[in-house]
């Protein structure tokens, strides 16, 4: 039976589920509410974020409210550069997520309306590298933020900032857009100011999300931290977004501000770095730009990963059923040395996928070799019937570069990427 869901115009002083009292309304999207709320005692501070499904059509309320649910379970992520969820409830039939509140704003505020920048640079360094830290922990676990900008960017205090809204972390906003959510026919989510040019425009793969899209709004965020300005333009109209945009499809950004005296070239290389149009030529990870961030040493990247024994697995990190595992060795018993994955039922691995069609009916195929002890992951498989081999319609991926017929090798904490489905290559 279909939850009723009713509006919710909750005030200051109210009490939300019987559980949370309202202190003061810290703002308001197309989707939701954010509420400054009270726990069981006054001292018990929090941010309530409430989705508002009364004001969505019924036909897509399951999948808004399962991409509400995606984003609490971001928020459950381990990691003290995201904003932790707490809690999740219903009122009236609509959901909402409960999360630490963070006192002190976003560091969008130390960016002047005039285009001047206020950050000190020892803050630059701390907030940039808290940044990519909060980045590596979403892209261990399969994540991509899509929405990263100075106002999701909230500060702890002046030295620890943390990432929150991964509302959109994932790969599901096109669907959203094309059915024409709230009489909004071409609505994109996240911020036009940093999207990279794949995230804009409708080509092959961009049904796959990948690291390289935050890695391209860090650089532009990076940049307007520094001169207070944006990358390609001014940004105020349509006409300028059109502009914007072809600048930011040619790599044709404004160089001179970073490269002024005082201003360290390093902070130059990395926007340059994370900037490059072309996502394949574009800086791959957080861990290069944190190698090449300002007195700052050298880390190994982050594997977050379990086990070290001869067992492997695949792991769903984002997709129609999260936490799934793939237990390879079973399937190899089964199978043999050589699978199949697709979304169709005569795959060996077969990937759910209901709400959309990313993921190609006969989409990649895993051949474990015995000699070298390696996984490899192929695009595509062999058709024995037509004898020929056919590649995905979306592509496959290994962390942020696409795997071709030839293969490549999966490493354990590297994320395997088809359509909408992530999954994480981990022993045990």
């Amino acid at each position: 039976m279909t939850e009723i869901v009713s509006r919710c115009d909750f005030s200051v002083g109210e009490n939300i589920d019987h559980r949370y009292v309202i202190s003061k309304s810290l703002g308001e999207g197309a989707f939701g509410k954010v509420f400054k709320v009270s726990g069981a005692s006054p001292s018990e501070t929090y941010a309530l974020k409430l989705l508002k499904l009364w004001e969505v059509p019924s036909t897509i309320r399951g999948e808004l409210q399962q991409r509400f649910k995606m984003e609490y379970e971001t928020g459950q992520i381990d990691s003290q550069y995201l904003v932790r969820s707490l809690d999740y409830g219903m009122v009236n039939g609509n959901p909402y997520i409960v999360m630490e509140f963070c006192p002190n704003g976003d560091v969008g505020k130390y960016i002047t309306d005039d285009g001047r920048s206020l950050i000190s640079s020892s803050m630059l360094s701390s907030v940039g590298l808290n940044v990519l830290y909060g980045l590596q922990a979403l892209h261990s676990c399969g994540k991509v933020h899509r929405d990263l900008k100075p106002e999701n960017v909230l500060l702890k205090d002046e030295d620890w900032a943390v990432l929150t809204d991964f509302g959109i972390s994932g790969d599901r906003n096109k669907r959203m857009t094309e059915r024409n959510i709230l009489g909004k026919p071409m609505q994109i989510f996240g911020t036009y100011a940093y999207m990279p040019p794949e995230q804009v425009k409708r080509m092959r793969g961009d049904a796959t999300v990948l690291p390289t899209t935050d890695i391209f709004s860090f650089g532009v965020m990076l940049y307007q931290l520094i001169t207070g300005q944006l990358p390609f333009g001014p940004l105020t109209n349509q006409n300028e977004l059109v502009i914007y945009q072809q600048n930011a499809s040619s790599g044709k950004w404004n160089r001179y501000p970073l490269s002024v005296d005082g201003i360290d070239s390093r902070w130059r290389d990395i926007v340059e770095g994370c900037l490059i149009p072309d996502y394949k030529q574009r800086i791959q990870s957080v861990d290069e730009i944190i190698r090449q961030f300002p007195e700052i040493p050298s880390v190994e990247p982050v594997r977050d990963y379990k086990g070290s024994g001869s067992g492997i697995l695949l792991r769903v990190m984002q997709g129609e059923e999260y936490g799934k595992v793939y237990d390879l060795n079973r399937f190899m018993e089964a199978y043999g040395n050589l699978l199949t994955l697709g979304r169709e039922e005569n795959n060996d691995l077969v990937i759910c996928e209901q709400q959309s069609s990313y993921i190609s009916r006969h989409h990649c195929t895993l051949e474990f070799d015995e000699e070298y002890n390696v996984l490899y992951v192929r695009d595509g498989q062999w058709d024995k019937y037509e004898r020929c081999w056919h590649t995905s319609t979306n592509g496959t991926y290994i962390n942020s570069s696409e795997v071709n017929q030839e293969g490549a090798i999966l490493q354990p904490g590297d994320i395997l990427s088809v359509g909408d489905t992530k999954l994480r290559f981990e022993n045990f």
